[in-house]
């Protein structure tokens, strides 16, 4: 395995595929005295030390001791490449800051290996898509049109991921109800919820099955829950019933699947403001009184002199617009109607005048960033629009949720998105003295600091407790050791408030790894400091699935099938009519298209897996690591 990256990303995936998955990797990072992005760099080494101690005392204890290499280089040139071995590696990860750098190392590294699988980082989800087509075309047509094979086991793959939108639905999701986790893709939403220990009595809701107990010391406000140690007393991931039963005072991790069915998005996102914002209510009602006005004038000209209605009306608005010709020989009655609307046409001008300006201004407004208004409250207020922030912003808006984003740079990455949601934006140092209150922090309800410095998060953070002691706040921190300190005081020092840690190269790491090892992940969902995966897997070839039933093939603290995917119109054999429930929200849904897919959940343990079964799981990283190492030897044994 190769990674080339130049952050905290490329040292966690090294760490990962080393130490879960026991490959030996490649590690191509810039120079410690270089200029490409030396403080991100010189931050990754050092939080990343504790991952590589877990790393070197898990090879001690029986793995592999030869597991890798590190490189130091700018940027990934050919001849960079060629030395990290991609013409011999099995899969290449580009995991750069900057998308033209991976794009470019990319092209390069599908021409010195057409079946090395190429995993990619990008903030682009459309160029994603097109790369991702073209780097696969070009596979393809290096071996005549057919799937390309490294030497090294490659398929000649290419995932496209981005560890922004891996990250964002986790971090929207602790924003809005605290303790949930949600994954998202391709219309699938799942939602992790934990649940405190059951009272006597108490009926448990439904789902689609528990993930994992909690720590035993969730509920002390000192205890270890935040920490990755999985000592006793820390969480237990995929339980059997006989754990979840005899689990006595301890929370539960249970997976739910939901779906978004609001409202759909206003249309001042496409930056046109609807008409109802054109005009303020008081000029709304002026135009309205003074067209009350016309009517009734042509009413009383119609009845005065007989004449018919669209005449009568005609004969007004002449009048209104002081063009018609004076009523000089004509009866009291129409000259007193034509005194009236001159005057009423005297008081349409100034409403007229206002009408245009109020429109300009309302037009030019809609470009530019809006201030939090009056009375506002209930929302969340996002700190920094970087490539986080701003796909958080999204998500969020998305849900329909009101949001107030602060950020110091007015030329940071998300300031378009800002306008175009026409999302309220404070422009200021969180840092400094009445920014925070600017957002209205005093009435949110919830506080997201994702701003890329560490002690500016907790900064913030802080400020905002003193504000608002019982805020609930989610903290973007990279290194691990420090994000469990913080937590743990915090929630001594305010027990009744929600606080959490995430961090983004944590979340995106195991999704990173799993793809590097040829496997579809659909996302991770964070318990306490450990972290679950979400994959999709073919049945065939492993003998762990293949041929089994559902009970049998489940593996405690290791995997568990969740949902069969089918085609549309599909009935897996030995299935009832009971596990179509929630398959409108995977991929197809309902009314999907003849030869579509879609995925069947609350699968019986009775259901025996085929080998053209494509299954959905959830699996703890060593678990999935398991599944890839035995495949892997069974093929290398069939050669």
């Amino acid at each position: 395995m190769v990674v080339c990256g130049d952050d905290g990303l490329a040292h966690r995936l090294a760490a990962e595929l080393r130490g879960v998955y026991r490959e030996q990797v490649t590690l191509v990072v810039p120079p410690t005295g270089g200029r490409v992005h030396q403080p991100v760099v010189g931050r990754a080494r050092a939080a990343s030390a504790v991952l590589r101690d877990i790393v070197t005392a898990a090879v001690s204890r029986g793995g592999n001791g030869d597991h890798g290499r590190e490189l130091e280089a700018t940027e990934p040139t050919e001849d960079v490449l060629a030395e990290a071995g991609v013409d011999r590696a099995g899969a290449l990860a580009l995991v750069y800051d900057d998308d033209e750098t991976n794009i470019r190392a990319a092209l390069t590294a599908r021409r010195l290996n057409p079946g090395l699988r190429l995993v990619l980082r990008l903030y682009n989800r459309r160029l994603g898509q097109h790369i991702e087509e073209l780097l696969d075309q070009s596979a393809a047509l290096a071996t005549g049109g057919g799937r390309a094979t490294g030497p090294d086991g490659g398929d000649g793959s290419t995932t496209v991921l981005s560890d922004a939108a891996t990250a964002a639905p986790a971090l929207a999701a602790t924003a809005l109800v605290g303790t949930s986790k949600v994954v998202e893709t391709d219309g699938l939403l799942l939602r992790a919820v934990e649940r405190d220990p059951p009272r006597p009595g108490q009926v448990t809701p439904p789902g689609l099955g528990t993930l994992a107990l909690l720590s035993a010391t969730s509920n002390d406000p000192a205890g270890a829950d935040g920490s990755e140690d999985s000592g006793e007393q820390g969480p237990q991931l995929l339980p059997d019933a006989a754990a979840v039963e005899a689990a006595t005072g301890r929370g539960t991790v249970t997976l739910e699947q939901v779906s978004y069915s609001g409202p759909p998005l206003p249309a001042a996102r496409a930056g046109v403001p609807p008409f109802g914002e054109l005009f303020s209510r008081r000029l709304r009602w002026s135009l309205a009184g003074l067209a009350a006005c016309v009517v009734a004038l042509a009413v009383a000209l119609m009845v005065v002199t007989g004449e018919h209605p669209l005449h009568a009306t005609y004969v007004t608005l002449l009048d209104l617009f002081a063009i018609n010709e004076p009523a000089l020989d004509q009866d009291r009655g129409p000259q007193i109607l034509q005194l009236l609307s001159g005057f009423v046409g005297l008081l349409l001008l100034p409403v007229l005048l206002a009408a245009v300006l109020e429109a300009l201004g309302t037009f030019r407004t809609a470009s530019t960033l809006r201030k939090p208004p009056r009375g506002l409250g209930g929302h969340v207020v996002l700190l920094g629009l970087g490539k986080i922030g701003t796909r958080v912003l999204t998500q969020l808006r998305e849900m329909d949720i009101p949001v107030v984003c602060v950020e110091a740079d007015p030329e940071a990455r998300g300031m378009a998105t800002a306008r175009r949601l026409r999302v309220p934006v404070v422009l200021g140092d969180v840092t400094e003295e009445g920014v925070l209150e600017a957002a209205k922090i005093h009435r949110a309800h919830s506080l997201l600091a994702l701003t890329s410095v560490d002690t500016t998060n907790l900064e913030a953070v802080l400020y905002a407790r003193s504000v608002r002691s019982r805020l609930r706040v989610v903290l973007r921190l990279y290194d691990d050791d420090f994000a469990t300190a913080v937590y743990r005081t915090l929630r001594a020092a305010h027990p009744d408030a929600l606080t959490r840690s995430r961090s983004v190269t944590h979340l995106a790491a195991p999704s990173f790894a799993g793809a590097m090892m040829g496997r579809q992940i659909l996302g991770a969902i964070p318990v306490e400091r450990r972290v679950l995966l979400f994959a999709a897997i073919e049945v065939a070839g492993h003998p762990q699935l293949e041929g089994r039933t559902v009970g049998e093939a489940f593996r405690a603290g290791a995997w568990r099938v969740l949902a069969l995917e089918v085609s549309d119109g599909e009935q897996g054999e030995g299935t009832d009519r009971s596990a179509d429930r929630g398959a409108g929200s995977g991929a197809g849904g309902e009314g999907a298209g003849s030869g579509e897919s879609r995925l069947l959940w609350d699968l019986p343990d009775t259901y025996v897996l085929r080998g053209r079964d494509r299954v959905v799981l959830a699996a703890t990283r060593r678990g999935l690591a398991e599944l890839l190492g035995r495949r892997t030897r069974q093929a290398a044994n069939g050669r």
